[in-house]
């Protein structure tokens, strides 16, 4: 029995692929590369998943930011409210 090896693709052959694959069709683009179509689709389903994952990323850093910016001025008013309530606490005596 002969044993196949693995064949390792880079990260720009494979962007380079899935171009190819957009501009004519996935079987034409496998059939050029000497690949075979389901790496292609394999490929294609990772680099959306990829997407998904960044854009959803961005979306919880932009929460993150707006909720931190919301706090701090939460934060701010509380502050003054403990200083005006001690201000007329002392004011009553």
């Amino acid at each position: 029995m002969s044993k196949q090896t693995r064949n390792r693709y880079s990260d720009e052959f494979k962007a380079e692929a899935l171009k190819l694959a957009e501009r004519i069709s996935v079987a034409s683009a496998a059939r050029e590369l000497s690949i075979h179509e389901s790496q292609i689709y394999g490929w294609r389903s990772a680099a959306k998943k990829k997407a998904n994952v960044s854009e959803r990323e961005s979306e919880l850093a932009a929460e993150n930011a707006r909720l931190k910016r919301q706090m701090a001025e939460r934060e701010e008013e509380l502050a003054i409210l403990k200083k005006a309530a001690t201000y007329f606490a002392k004011n009553q005596k």
